[in-house]
C-alpha cells in the first residue's frame, strides 16, 4: 500500500515537475520569441530604411547618368549637324569649282579651237607670202632664207649695240652717283673733324697737381671760370693738359690767357678768376686792334675805321678748315690787286673789298644770316663806298655780281680756298646755332648772362639773385627748355642750367 502510494505520489509529483518544467520552458520560449520578434522587426525596419536610401542614391545615379547620355547626344548630334553642314558647304564649293572649271575648259577648248584656225591662217598667209617673194624676186626659198637671216642678224646686232650704250651710260650714271657720295662723306668726315678742331684750344700745365687747383673745393674755381669766359673748361685724363671748348674763338682765347696767367700766379680763386679774365679781355681786345692794323697795312689798305679794323682783328683768331681767316683776307687782297691791275678795273676798290670780303665772319655769331650780307652791312655802316659794299656782298653769290670788281674777289676767293664754298656752312652754321641758343636764354627777364657749352649740348645761365629767387630759377629752366624745344632744330639733348649765386663782398681799409 506505502509502496503503492509511494509510486503515486511518485508518478504525481513527476507529473506535476514535468508540467512545471514544461510550463517554464514554453514560458521562456515565448519570451525568447517576444525578443526575437523585436530583434527581427527592428532589423527589418533598418533594412527598409538602408533600401530607401539605397533607392534614393541609385535613382540620383541614374538621373545625373541619364542627364550625362542626353548632354552627350545633344552634342553628338551638334557635332553631327556641324560636320553635315561644313559637308554640304564642301559639297557646294567642290560643285561651284568644278562648274568653273568646265567652264574654264570650255573656254580654253573654244580658244584653242581658235588658235588652230589662226595657226591655219598664218600658215597659209607666210605660204602666199613665200610664193609672191619668190615670183617676185625671182629668188629660191634658199636664198630668201639667207637674206631674212642677214636681215635679222643686222638687226640684233644694232639692237645690242644699243643695249650696251644704255647699259654703259647706266654703269657711268651709277658710278656718278656712287662716286658723289663717296666725296661728299669724305667731306662731312673732313668737316666734323675741321668743326671740333676749331673749337677746342689746349692749355699746357706744369704738373697734374695744378687740375686739382683749377677744380678748387667742390668744383667752384672750375664753375667761376666757365661761368666768366662762358667756355667749357674740359679737365680728363689728358697729362698736364687742360681743354678748352667753345665755338666762339675770342672768348676761348681769353679763357686760355686767363687760365694760363692763373696757372703762373698759382692764387686761383673766383675773385681771382674774374679779375684776370676781365684784363684778358683787354689784352684780346688790344691783340685784336694790333693784329687788325697789321694785316690792313700788310694789305696796302689805308683808310680804314677803328672799328672795321678791330672788326678785322677778331679773325685773327677764326679759322676755316684749318686756314686763318685775316691771313685769307690779306692774299685775297694780294690776288684782287693782281688781277684788278691785268684787267683794267680799280684797284683800290677791288683790294679793299678783297680785304673786307670776310668781316662779317668775325661778328657771324652775333648777327643772323650770311657772313658776306653781314659784312656788307659792317662796311656800309662804318663809310665804306658803294662797289666795296657790293663786292662784299657778292663773292658767295647772295648779290648778283654787278661790277669786275665784285667777280674779281668772288675768282679770288674761290683761287684762295682749297675747297670753293667748302666753308659757307659747317662751322658758321654750327655758331649760329649755339648763339641761337644763347639769344634765347637771355631774351627772358632775370638773365644776366647765358653761355652755350658742350658743343651746344648744354646751355648755362647765370640769372640775378636780386630778381630771380630759387622757385623762378627751376620755371625759368622750364621755360627756357620749352622756348628750344619749339624754335630750334638740334640732334639728341639740350641741357639747361639755371646758376642762381649770391656774393657779399666788402673791404678792409
Amino acid at each position: 500500500m506505502t509502496i503503492a502510494w509511494l509510486i503515486v505520489v511518485g508518478v504525481l509529483c513527476l507529473a506535476t515537475g514535468s508540467g512545471v518544467a514544461y510550463a517554464l520552458t514554453r514560458r521562456q520560449n515565448i519570451d525568447h520569441t517576444k525578443e526575437a520578434n523585436i530583434k527581427i522587426e527592428a532589423m527589418l525596419a533598418e533594412a527598409r530604411a538602408e533600401e530607401k536610401d539605397i533607392l534614393l542614391k541609385a535613382k540620383d545615379e541614374a538621373l545625373k547618368i541619364r542627364n550625362a547620355a542626353e548632354q552627350e547626344a545633344r552634342e553628338a548630334r551638334g557635332e553631327y549637324q556641324r560636320s553635315e553642314r561644313r559637308l554640304a558647304q564642301k559639297e557646294e564649293n567642290i560643285d561651284r569649282k568644278t562648274e568653273a572649271l568646265e567652264r574654264r575648259e570650255r573656254g580654253l577648248t573654244t580658244k584653242e579651237q581658235e588658235v588652230d584656225q589662226v595657226k591655219d591662217q598664218l600658215e597659209q598667209a607666210r605660204q602666199e607670202q613665200v610664193r609672191e617673194l619668190e615670183r617676185v624676186s625671182a629668188m629660191g626659198r634658199d636664198e630668201a632664207r639667207t637674206q631674212l637671216l642677214q636681215a635679222i642678224e643686222t638687226e640684233i646686232r644694232a639692237e645690242a649695240n644699243k643695249r650696251v650704250r644704255d647699259i654703259e651710260f647706266e654703269a657711268k650714271e651709277e658710278a656718278e652717283a656712287k662716286a658723289r657720295k663717296i666725296i661728299a662723306l669724305a667731306i662731312q668726315k673732313y668737316a666734323s673733324d675741321q668743326v671740333s678742331e676749331s673749337s677746342v684750344s689746349v692749355v699746357p700745365l706744369p704738373s697734374e697737381d695744378m687740375k686739382g687747383r683749377i677744380i678748387g673745393r667742390e668744383g667752384r674755381n672750375i664753375r667761376a671760370l666757365e661761368a666768366a669766359t662762358g667756355v667749357d673748361v674740359i679737365i680728363d685724363d689728358t697729362p698736364d693738359t687742360v681743354i678748352l671748348s667753345g665755338f666762339d674763338p675770342v672768348r676761348r682765347e681769353i679763357a686760355r690767357q686767363a687760365l694760363s696767367k692763373l696757372v703762373v700766379d698759382g692764387r686761383i680763386h673766383p675773385a681771382r678768376i674774374e679779375e684776370l679774365v676781365a684784363k684778358a679781355r683787354m689784352e684780346v681786345d688790344n691783340v685784336m686792334r694790333e693784329e687788325g692794323e697789321k694785316a690792313a697795312l700788310e694789305a696796302k689798305v689805308h683808310g680804314l675805321s677803328p672799328d672795321l679794323i678791330k672788326a678785322m682783328g677778331r679773325l685773327h683768331f677764326r679759322t676755316s678748315y684749318s686756314q686763318n681767316v685775316l691771313r685769307h683776307s690779306i692774299e685775297i687782297a694780294a690776288l684782287c690787286s693782281t688781277m684788278a691791275h691785268e684787267l683794267g678795273a680799280d684797284v683800290n676798290v677791288a683790294r679793299r673789298a678783297g680785304f673786307l670780303h670776310d668781316v662779317g665772319k668775325g661778328v657771324s655769331h652775333e648777327v643772323e644770316g650770311p657772313h658776306a650780307i653781314i659784312g656788307g652791312e659792317i662796311a656800309k655802316r662804318l663809310g665804306e663806298s658803294k662797289n666795296v659794299i657790293h663786292a662784299i656782298k657778292a663773292h658767295h653769290g647772295e648779290e648778283e655780281p654787278e661790277t669786275v670788281e665784285a667777280l674779281i674777289v668772288s675768282a679770288a676767293d674761290a683761287i684762295s680756298a682749297a675747297r670753293p664754298g667748302a666753308r659757307r656752312e659747317n662751322l658758321e652754321t654750327y655758331a649760329k646755332r649755339l648763339e641761337a641758343l644763347e639769344n634765347i636764354a637771355n631774351s627772358f627777364p632775370g638773365v644776366d648772362r647765358s653761355f652755350a657749352i658742350q658743343a651746344g649740348r648744354e646751355i648755362r645761365i647765370i640769372v640775378k639773385p636780386d630778381e630771380v629767387d630759387d622757385l623762378a630759377a627751376a620755371r625759368l629752366a622750364r621755360d627756357i627748355v620749352k622756348q628750344i624745344q619749339e624754335n630750334l632744330s638740334y640732334p639728341g639733348q639740350i641741357k639747361v642750367m639755371v646758376l642762381r649765386e649770391t656774393r657779399a663782398v666788402e673791404f678792409a681799409k
